[in-house]
Formats: C-alpha cells, structure tokens, sequence
C-alpha cells in the first residue's frame, strides 16, 4: 500500500526466502559447459542428475559450537542491517515526496530507485569472481563497496536538504534524488552479493543455516530503522506527541542527520571489519575467473532460451499487472488525503508477527507437486482487494475529523493490510515453491536466481508504469476561471494566474485501479490456466544438458 507498509514483492526490501541467491560462478558452475538450450546431442539421461544433497543443519552441534561462532553470528547480522539502511531510506522517500506534493510523474521516476536488487544479477557474477587473493575474496568488494556508501551518505547529508526542497517556492529535484538513491540501492545490492558469499564460509557448515536468520532478522532490522523509525522521528507532530515537553517545528531528526549518522557508522564498522576480519581459506579451481564469469553469462542466455522458462518468464512478468495500482499508489493516496505518513509506517510493526508466521503456514500448501495451485487460488481474493483499496482512499477524507482520523479508521486500515499480505504472501511463497521445484540442481544457485529475478521484475515495471499513469488519467477542470483549462502543466498556470484553481473531477488512480483490476481478471481467466499447466512440464522441459 506504500513503501513503508506495502508489498516489497519488485525488489524494494528483500522478502523472507530471498536469501542466498548469488552467484558463485565456480562453486555453481561445475567442470565442463552447461547448456540449456534445446537440440542438444545426447539423451535426456544426461540432463537427469542425482537429487540435491540435502541442506546443512541449522542447529548448533552442542553449545561450545556457537559460542565458538558467535562473533561471526553477530557481525553477519551487522551487516545485514547496514545494508537495510539504505533499503528503508529509499522506501520513506516517496512518502516525503509526496508530503510535497511532487507528482505522480515524479514518483514513477523515482520507482527505478527500487530495481536494483532485482537486477543484482547482471553484475553479481563479476563480483564472485573477480578480487584481490591477498585482501579476501568476499572483503574485496564489501570494504570498498561500504566505504563507498558511508562516505557518500556523509557527503549528501550536506545536499539532500536542497534536493528535497522546501515545499513552497523550491520543489524538489527528483532527478538528483534518483540518481542519489539508485546508486545506495546499487551500492547496497553489491553489498548483499558479498555478504551473501561470505556468510557460506565464515560460517562452519553445521551453522551456515543462521546466515539465512541473520539476513532475515539483520535486513528487517535495517528497513525499520531507515524506514519506520526515522519518519516517526523525523515528524514533529509525532515528536511533539509522543516525545516531547515542549512542542517544536521540526522532528528530532532530519534526513540530513540521519544520513550523516549512518554514514559514520558505515565508515567505522568497515574500517573494524577490514582491520580484525579475516576470511577463512577457501579452496579456489584453476580455471581463469574471467572465463567463469563468460561461461556463467552464456548459461543464463541459454536457460532462458528454454521453451519452459521462457513461457514463464513471460507469464510471471504479466502476472503482477493486476495489482499494481493497489500496490504503488494507494500508500501515497492516503498521505495525499492527509494520513501522517509515519502513521502508515509505524502500522508496518504489527505485521511483523503475521509475515512471520504466513510463509510457514502457506509453505504446508506449496510444499506439494503444485504450488502454483495455491498462487492461482490467492490470486482473485488479492484482485478484489485491489477495488477495496479504492475505496478505503474514497472513504478516508470523509472520516477525517480536526485531530485527525479516528481510532476504527487505523484499525480497518490495518485489517484490509493484513489481508492483503496473507494474499500477497500466499503467491509469493507458491513462486518460491515452484522455482526452487523446477530448479536444475546442476546449477541451482544460478537457475533460481534467474527464475526469482525474473519475478522481481514482474513486480517493479508495473508499479512505475501504474505510478506514471496517474497523472495522465487523472481529469480536472479550472474553478473560477472561464475558458481555462488544467489539462496540461501550462494550461494549469494560466488557469491560476487568471485567478481560478485546478480542481480534480476525475481521480486517475480510481480508474487505473479498474482497469488493472479487469486486467488482472483477464490474466487470470486468459493465462492462468497456462500458467498452472508449467507444473505439468516433465522434469526434462527444465534441465540443463551438461557437455564436456
């Protein structure tokens, strides 16, 4: 519903089963060339190989073993929260934006901020294979990449202020905003590749299971602090609330100091990990980096060829259309009716417990021959909860009172959220299933990364194409000033210097929630049964034929 309580399905926060998904070009990729693409010489037998060896535990082997480890642990979960730093930074800035009034335009614009770890996996192969033997295979690019982001958080905290604006006579610039925030989501993407390849060997094997736990809880950690914590702080009818003797005009935080804070916390746990470190000896092949990093490019471009993946590939980024006004714009909406935008965050923290508790719930459904039954059940419910959105932004200025909005108001605002997120939660685990189902175990890390990637990006380019039609489905007429016109940027200036307003007589986001509701019942009348009918592939359709 918005950044802060909505469904981070494109990439926007990293969802719970996310874990892990890098590429490691010479521990995935085995001796020889792997190829997926049809036509191959050779039978099937030579694509079938032996079941998965079975997961490490996830339990400590006797207390002395995680005492023994429990500084690993804790550093790993460090710095899995820096790296949600600049997660939930980016989440809260369109709340800001829009508490500015800035356009729908310029929220869309400002959506490609969120793509990044959903496109980690065109870079990620280079950084696993390229690096300094000496400096740490891992430490090579979490060192440089942290500094990065911490000296760069410093230097913004002097500039973002002038970026953001005033609200009055200075807008602000989203383009510089943008570009700022896409390269900390970049900067934090490379960060999450590193630390993910790190975790496999600073951990023993019988403990490597707490990495996925600690990038969990570390992330989770991280978005609340950058996100959920710093608007509250940042508001000042909240400081002054809850917070304060004495009322003041601004929060207890700014953004600039936020950014500065963090920024200096960057800096010293970098300089703490690079110093005190060090990284376990791993055995590395013989074979050249940079030809694994070529063999790893090609086996992507050749798994998508595949007629399987392709036609999912296809279905899945079409699938998400259906929600995709419910999900971008009914956050920003209710800011714009005038809900506090840290209200909308704070209603994110009882959440936690039910997205906790969902994946293992629905995990019973999905763990069976076809997940994706569940994930084409859950599918209308979520759809009508698209038009149920639509309503609770019409209902909310009515219920809106001098002090703000009632007590019953938050609580079906946080009813319809719960119920969004057991529809979300049951399609996101059922893809989870599916993937990891159809997954070659001769290059598992690689396969899945690309089928869970593809899926992020079903989720990201409806959300800024449905942010950037707002506008231009939105309808309005000039009050109070003949023959003027609020059709476009010029015509709404002439409209005020003639001494009229715009006034809205047909709210975009109502419309597009109509029509990506019908879009969305048409994918699933239309492709859905197609879409389910991929559970019927033989094994055969999805493996990989490996030559020597």
């Amino acid at each position: 519903m918005s950044p802060a309580i909505a469904a981070k399905e494109g990439g926007r926060q990293r969802r719970a089963g996310s874990h892990h998904q890098y590429l490691d070009v010479r521990s995935e990729a085995p001796p020889g060339l792997v190829l997926c693409a049809d036509g191959l010489p050779g039978g099937e037998g030579e694509a079938l190989l032996p079941p998965p060896s079975p997961p490490p535990e996830t339990s400590c082997r006797g207390a002395r073993g995680c005492r023994a480890e429990l500084g690993s642990i804790l550093l790993l979960l460090v710095l899995y929260v820096l790296q949600g730093i600049p997660l939930g930074l980016a989440g809260s800035v369109p709340l800001i934006l829009q508490s500015k009034n800035a356009s729908y335009t310029d929220q869309a614009f400002f959506s490609f901020v969120f793509w990044p770890f959903s496109l980690k996996l065109l870079w990620a192969p280079l950084v696993d294979a390229v690096y300094l033997r000496s400096f740490g295979r891992r430490k090579s690019w979490l060192v440089p990449t942290q500094y990065i982001l911490g000296l760069f958080m410093i230097y913004m905290s002097t500039q973002v202020d002038l970026l953001l604006g005033d609200g009055e006579s200075r807008g602000p610039n989203v383009v510089a905003l943008t570009g700022t925030f896409f390269f900390f989501e970049f900067l934090a993407a490379t960060q999450d590749i590193a630390v993910d390849g790190w975790a496999l060997t600073m951990l023993s094997r019988e403990n490597v299971g707490y990495a996925s736990t600690c990038n969990s809880v570390g992330q989770t950690a991280g978005y609340f602090l950058g996100n959920v914590l710093f608007l509250a702080l940042e508001s000042a009818s909240f400081c002054n609330k809850y917070l304060r003797f004495q009322p003041q005009p601004r929060g207890i935080v700014t953004l600039s100091d936020f950014l500065f804070f963090w920024g200096a916390v960057f800096l010293i746990t970098t300089t703490l990990v690079a110093l005190l470190k060090k990284e376990n000896k791993e055995l590395t092949p013989t074979k050249e980096e940079t030809k694994g990093i070529t063999d790893t490019y090609r086996l992507l471009f050749s798994i998508i060829k595949m007629p399987a993946v392709l036609t999912f590939c296809l279905l899945i980024l079409t699938a998400k259309v259906g929600f995709s006004a419910a999900d971008a714009v009914t956050g920003l909406k209710l800011v714009e009716e005038g809900v506090p935008k840290e209200h909308l965050a704070l209603l994110a923290v009882p959440m936690v417990p039910l997205q906790i508790i969902l994946p293992l719930i629905i995990s019973k459904y999905t763990a069976g021959p076809q997940p994706l039954n569940t994930f084409y059940k859950a599918m209308p419910f979520r759809l009508l909860l698209g038009l149920e959105f639509a309503f609770l932004v019409w209902w909310t200025p009515k219920v809106k009172h001098e002090g703000g909005f009632p007590v019953y108001y938050y609580v079906v605002v946080l009813l319809s959220y719960a119920l969004h997120q057991i529809t979300l939660y049951s399609m996101y685990v059922a893809i989870m299933a599916f993937n990891a189902k159809v997954s070659d175990p001769l290059i598992g890390g690689t396969y899945m990364t690309l089928l869970n990637t593809v899926s992020n990006l079903g989720g990201n380019w409806p959300s800024t194409v449905a942010l950037w039609l707002v506008d231009p489905l939105t309808v309005k007429a000039c009050a109070g000033a003949q023959e003027q016109t609020c059709g476009t940027t010029v015509a709404a200036e002439l409209c005020t210097k003639a001494g009229g307003s715009c006034v809205t007589t047909l709210d975009g986001y109502y419309v597009e929630s109509v029509i990506c509701v019908i879009l969305g019942f048409g994918w699933w009348f239309l492709l859905g049964p197609k879409f389910k009918k991929l559970q019927d592939e033989g094994q055969s359709s999805w493996k990989c034929k490996r030559t020597n």
